[in-house]
C-alpha cells in the first residue's frame, strides 16, 4: 500500500496495566446532533460498537456528557458483558444544558454523581480509566484531585487521566495521583500542546488527541491530499497515520456513527508513512 517507514509506529501501548491497540474508538458521535440526545440510527450505532471490537479495537473513549448519558448506555447495550481485554475510558467534569453546550463542573459533588452514574450506565464496578474532562476554574484543583484520589482508593477508579491540561497542571496532579493519560486537542496543523505531548512521552503516559483532523487549513489539506493520492488512501487516513507515526505514545480515538466510516478509519493502521512523507506533513504551518 505504501513505502516502508523509518518512523517509530508500534501497534500497541501500555496504558496503566493494560496493553491496548493504538487505534481505538471515540464514542462521542454515536449520539444525536450537537452531541445531544439519542442517535438518528440506534441500530447502526450498536453495529458500529460491535464492529469496532471485531476489528481489534480494545480501547473505547466516552464520557457521561455525551448525550448526556447516551454514549455510555449504548456501549453497555452493545458490548456488555465486555471482552476481557476491552478498556473503557470515560470522563466527568462537564454539564450539559443543551446541544453543543458544555459548562464545566469539576466540583467533588458533581464528580461523585457523574462517576456513580457512569458506573451504573456502563454496568461496571470499577472504571478502567476515568478522565477529568476539564479543570474547573471555579474549583480549587486540589479539591478535584483529592476526590479522584479518594475514588481510586475506594476502588471505583482503576486509572486516572486528564483532558485539556498544561504540563504544570499534569505535574500538580502527579502530586496526588498517578496520571496515565492526557487527552488534549491536537492534529497535524494544531500543535498547541506539543510540550504536553513531549512531557507525556517522557513520563510514559498516553497522549490521546481529540479533534485529530486538519480543520479547514488549506496548506494542510493540500499536503494531506497529495499523500492520500500517493498511498491510495483518504486525507483522514493520512492525518490519523501521521499521528501514529509522530509519537509512539499517541492513542487514536477517531469517532463515527457509520460502520463503513469505522472500517475506513481502521485501515489507517496499514499505512506506512516514509521519512519523506513525515517531513512533508511536519512542515505544515499551524492553522
Amino acid at each position: 500500500m505504501s513505502t516502508p517507514t523509518t518512523s517509530t509506529n508500534p501497534a500497541t501501548f501500555t496504558l496503566g496495566d493494560k496493553t491496548v491497540n493504538r487505534l481505538g474508538y471515540g464514542a462521542m458521535r454515536i449520539t444525536g446532533a450537537g452531541i445531544w440526545g439519542p442517535p438518528a440510527d440506534h441500530d447502526e450505532s450498536i453495529r458500529v460498537l460491535r464492529r469496532a471490537v471485531e476489528l481489534g479495537v480494545n480501547f473505547i473513549d466516552t464520557a457521561d456528557s455525551y448525550g448526556p448519558n447516551v454514549s455510555e448506555e449504548l456501549i453497555a447495550e452493545a458490548l456488555h458483558p465486555y471482552p476481557a481485554d476491552l478498556v473503557i475510558g470515560t470522563k466527568g467534569g462537564l454539564l450539559r444544558t443543551g446541544p453543543n453546550e458544555w459548562p464545566i463542573d469539576a466540583s467533588p459533588k458533581h464528580l461523585e454523581e457523574a462517576l456513580h452514574g457512569s458506573l451504573k450506565r456502563l454496568k461496571l464496578e470499577q472504571i478502567d480509566l476515568y478522565q477529568l474532562h476539564r479543570v474547573d476554574p471555579q474549583v480549587p484543583f486540589e479539591r478535584t484531585l483529592e476526590f479522584l484520589q479518594k475514588a481510586q482508593q475506594q476502588g471505583l477508579i482503576k486509572h486516572i487521566g486528564l483532558s485539556e491540561v498544561t504540563v504544570e497542571q499534569i505535574k500538580k496532579a502527579q502530586q496526588y495521583v498517578k496520571v496515565v493519560s492526557v487527552q488534549n486537542m491536537y492534529s497535524v496543523d494544531n500543535r498547541k500542546w506539543e510540550a504536553e505531548l513531549t512531557y507525556t512521552r517522557e513520563q510514559g503516559m498516553a497522549f490521546i488527541p481529540w479533534y485529530p483532523l486538519a480543520g479547514g487549513n488549506a496548506d494542510a489539506l493540500a499536503a494531506l491530499g497529495q499523500l492520500a493520492a500517493k498511498h491510495q488512501a483518504t486525507t483522514q487516513q493520512i492525518a490519523l497515520s501521521w499521528l501514529l507515526h509522530h509519537s509512539p505514545n499517541i492513542l487514536l480515538i477517531p469517532g463515527t456513527s457509520k460502520v463503513k466510516h469505522l472500517e475506513e478509519n481502521m485501515k489507517t493502521a496499514d499505512i506506512q508513512l516514509s521519512a519523506e512523507d513525515m517531513q512533508t506533513l511536519n512542515n505544515i504551518s499551524p492553522a
